[in-house]
């Protein structure tokens, strides 16, 4: 029997090497639930959008705190101040907001190209509960405006609407509370789904 060059030994190596590599890499997929590329890339922004959301709504919570004691003590221009300038930062949420919309239209679109059901499933349940974050700061925005229109008119003397501040900044702490819980189980799932896809 012939003895096959060196060379030619060299690239069936290789050959059976790149093949060997490609099959393995074409198994992963069918099997492991392959994660597309457009996916992955759009779940990493989210995550970190979702943390800025998490981390601007937080801080309101010390931020409300403070107008609570200045209502309370009847300095309505100072907490009228607080509010407005808080109603200004809740625009960058809302912008957020319609930021992490767009990343969960995408996950939502490369979702069918995940070969695993239960990843699948892992996925939607991480993209629902971004999407009930977002609802949530909707009531979080309309809290707050509800607040600033309170103070405005305690500010100009007017007690009329029989609102307490204090019941309305309770209603926008439930919803940082929810906004929280929100993102921890979003991330359970997203872990969920890590580990389903490997």
């Amino acid at each position: 029997m012939k003895k096959l060059p060196h060379k030619v030994k060299l690239f069936l190596v290789f050959a059976a090497v790149v093949f060997g590599g490609y099959l393995a890499i074409t198994l992963a997929g069918s099997f492991g639930g392959g994660v597309p590329a457009a996916f992955s890339d759009a779940r990493m922004q989210g995550a970190l959008i979702a943390q800025n959301i998490v981390d601007v709504s937080n801080q309101s919570v010390t931020d409300l705190e403070k107008i609570s004691a200045l209502d309370k003590s009847g300095n309505f221009t100072e907490a009228l101040n607080e509010i407005t300038a808080m109603v200004g930062r809740s625009q960058e949420i809302r912008n957020h907001a319609v930021e992490l919309s767009t990343e969960l239209e995408k996950m939502t679109r490369s979702l069918s190209e995940v070969k695993s059901f239960e990843a699948r499933q892992a996925a939607l349940e991480a993209i629902g509960n971004h999407l009930s974050m977002i609802s949530r700061l909707i009531n979080y925005s309309a809290y707050l405006g509800g607040l600033l229109e309170v103070l405005r008119n305690r500010f100009l003397g007017n007690f009329s609407d029989n609102v307490r501040v204090v019941d309305i900044i309770t209603q926008i702490n439930i919803e940082v509370k929810s906004i929280n819980d929100l993102n921890i189980q979003a991330k359970s799932a997203i872990q969920r789904f890590d580990e389903l896809v490997r």
